[in-house]
């Protein structure tokens, strides 16, 4: 028999009108976005109208849709960005690795369209374009620094299908013509591997990208080396690699950590909604000792890569601090021709720190503080201090750049680079061993001196802000004089700053002539026999009390 009981019917009542006004607060919540957006778009596209057919001038309408859609995307971080047909291309290069071009890096250097870089085997290495060469057409297009944003467009392409570039050389007359047929380029994330030293146990591994084939990259040079002897030791080297895909970086992570170990964690908008991606086969390096090599071109899934290995104490992590970038972007497609990358998340370590360096929450004032950065302590495995907030903080700091402040400045502004291509176009270039190096000398210092280049160390700034100073203060004018003959003597300083620094000199052009001859790999083996970061890495891994007292539960981590 059912009785009824008002208590026990009330709390149900009570219940019932909870839930209707709990769930009716996240549709009110859910329908005032979508109400939002609504009239978003609506008022968009009545100033968008208005002004297109209005405005005083005549508007390209896509080109002003496109200038509202970056306007938008600006106030938010500098990851998330609108992608067109120019770049769409590069982004189907990262997720497959192979694009249909001529096998050349091309740059913008001082306002010129110049070959950086050549990919051995391809159609322009092949035919004779050389590094250096500055590209002024292509088929009937000029090209100059203001459609160089276009330059993909006009030379990628189907396989196959022919392309004409129009080149200049420096140090030779005229231009040069260059027939090539497009092929499937495939891009080596791999750029070196082998033994280093040539007779030893340790493996050097240079991994310059992460397109979906890195990790299986990794794998193969392994098992080709494995052949040829033990491997006992490997020097993973992720300097200036700008990082990729996400997939990527947790495959190549998986060559070194132990199965089942955690790799990454990817926090989204809603904190709760978790994705951790762990190791899911045995490590094909096995136990060798490992050392990581990082700079502040090292970035997102270079520092997913260092992040683990730290954490999880596998290695040593050796250079200087990484670049911070700790966002994860998706690519949405809109059309067959455009994408929107957007930042989506942030990735946590294993030992859950975020290494993103710079906050943008205080110039985004449409958002929450998503990105801002808060520095805290970690611990890795073995309880050593690991911090967020500032990218991958090496386990052993080495710098390999020069001392001398004007040699970075040449670096920085290509001088070394263009002098390689002068030179190698107008003297017969086999091997760097037989050269004449107190010529090659002689001739960059001459040639430093005819390019005018107009640098200025920090003492000649200050200089400069003190003569200010003193003729706002209307005070002696001999001193003022005084002070430009100063200025003028460090200017003179400047030839004698490149003796001292000579062997930094012949560093940088054995490099780039190196190149010229060999390619990528000719600039990598030349660029090892100076590198500092390298040789100290050599040097702890043949102590190995040393490299286990850094990985180890010393006092100091206590």
């Amino acid at each position: 028999m059912n009785f009824y009981n008002p208590i026990k019917n009330k709390s149900k009542l009570v219940i019932s009108f909870f839930m209707i006004f709990l769930f009716s607060g996240f549709l009110t919540r859910d329908n005032d976005i979508y109400f939002e957006i609504s009239k978003g778009i609506e008022l968009f596209g009545k100033v968008y109208r208005e002004v297109t057919l209005n405005y005083v001038d005549e508007i390209n309408p896509k080109e002003f849709v496109l200038a509202g859609i970056e306007g938008m995307l600006q106030s938010l971080d500098p990851y998330t960005n609108f992608i067109d047909i120019n770049e769409q291309k590069d982004i189907d290069l990262m997720t497959t690795g192979k694009y249909g071009g001529i096998g050349a890096t091309i740059g913008l250097r001082n306002d010129k369209i110049i070959v950086v870089d050549l990919i051995e085997g391809y159609s322009a290495q092949r035919q004779g374009i050389r590094i250096g060469d500055e590209i002024v057409r292509v088929d009937s297009i000029s090209l100059n620094k203001n459609n160089y944003d276009q330059l993909s467009l006009y030379m990628k392409g189907n396989p196959g299908t022919s392309v004409s570039v129009t080149v200049l050389r420096d140090g030779i007359f005229g231009e040069l013509v260059f027939d090539l047929i497009r092929e499937e380029v495939e891009v080596k994330n791999l750029t070196y591997f082998g033994f280093l030293p040539d007779e030893s146990n340790t493996v050097f591994l240079k991994l310059s990208g992460f397109s979906r084939t890195a990790g299986e990259e990794i794998k193969n040079a392994i098992l080709e080396l494995r052949n040829e002897r033990e491997i006992k030791s490997i020097i993973l080297d992720l300097r200036g690699n700008p990082g990729g895909l996400l997939d990527a970086a947790i495959s190549v992570a998986d060559k070194f950590i132990k199965k089942n170990q955690l790799i990454v964690s990817v926090v989204g908008r809603d904190s709760d909604a978790m994705q951790q991606y762990f190791a899911v086969e045995e490590p094909i390096a096995g136990e060798a000792d490992l050392i990581v090599l990082i700079d502040g071109g090292s970035a997102s899934a270079s520092e997913i890569v260092a992040g683990a290995i730290q954490d999880h104490d596998r290695g040593v992590i050796l250079g200087t601090d990484s670049f911070g970038k700790g966002l994860v972007q998706n690519v949405i497609p809109l059309s067959s021709e455009t994408s929107l990358k957007i930042t989506t998340g942030k990735y946590l370590t294993p030992s859950g720190r975020s290494i993103q360096k710079l906050s943008y929450a205080k110039e985004n004032l449409l958002a929450s503080d998503t990105t801002f950065v808060i520095i805290e302590e970690y611990r890795t495995d073995m309880n050593r201090k690991v911090f967020s907030g500032g990218g991958i903080e090496p386990d052993t700091s080495v710098t390999n750049d020069s001392d001398s402040e004007l040699i970075q400045k040449l670096i920085a502004q290509g001088l070394f680079f263009k002098f390689a291509t002068n030179y190698f176009n107008t003297n017969e270039v086999i091997s760097w061993n037989e050269l004449d190096k107190e010529e090659i000398f002689l001739s960059f210092k001459d040639y430093f001196q005819s390019q005018n280049i107009n640098i200025t160390h920090n003492i000649e700034n200050q200089l400069e802000q003190l003569k200010q100073l003193l003729e706002e203060e209307k005070l002696d004018g001999k001193i003022t004089q005084q002070l430009s003959e100063l200025s003028k003597s460090i200017k003179d300083a400047r030839i004698s700053e490149l003796d001292t620094f000579k062997y930094d000199v012949l560093q940088e052009i054995h490099k780039e002539i190196s190149a010229r001859i060999d390619g990528r790999e000719g600039r990598i083996r030349a660029s090892l026999e100076y590198d500092v970061q390298l040789k100290s890495a050599i040097s702890l891994l043949k102590s190995n009390e040393r490299y286990q007292q850094i990985l180890a539960l010393a006092e100091e981590k206590k």
